[in-house]
């Protein structure tokens, strides 16, 4: 059977993105998913470990208006809910533990590499640009991958 590349891919009703330690980039894509289908579509997000959410996470997203505040970061281990019909994952670490999800659960993998801007060095101007591109990328991959459908 052949598949349509251009075929629309089916909308997943529970959708899981995990990164390193759910600081950056997951709670970004988590945030920018949740905004853009609102309660269609279950999202939470995770890390490999537990990490601090990052304070120029919570700037860049505010000039979206999006108030990522109240996230609190967590592990694989921490998930309340362990059925998910997708998980990105946007770090190599983050793949490999998907991968290992996926031994117990029935889940579709997508990887998405991503910057990790923790590590890059730089004035404050320098770093936020750095984030501002990591949250951009995000949010053109979530509009394509998940485009808006009709309630």
């Amino acid at each position: 059977m052949t598949v349509d590349p251009l075929a629309p891919i089916a909308q997943p009703s529970a959708v899981l993105f995990a990164c390193n330690m759910n600081a950056v980039r997951s709670p970004m894509a988590e945030a920018l998913l949740k905004r853009r289908l609102r309660t269609r579509v279950y999202v939470d997000s995770c890390g490999v470990r537990h990490g601090t959410l990052d304070p120029f996470v919570i700037e860049v997203m505010a000039e979206l208006d999006i108030d990522v505040t109240k996230h609190r970061p967590k592990s694989f281990d921490e998930l309340e809910d362990g059925f998910f019909d997708l998980i990105v994952s946007l770090s190599p670490e983050a793949q490999h533990r998907s991968i290992e999800l996926t031994r117990t659960m029935a889940c579709d993998i997508e990887y998405w590499p991503t910057l990790d801007v923790t590590m890059l060095d730089g004035n404050r101007a320098t770093r936020l640009d750095a984030y501002r591109a990591v949250r951009d990328e995000l949010d053109r991959r979530i509009q394509r991958r998940f485009p808006e459908t009709p309630e």
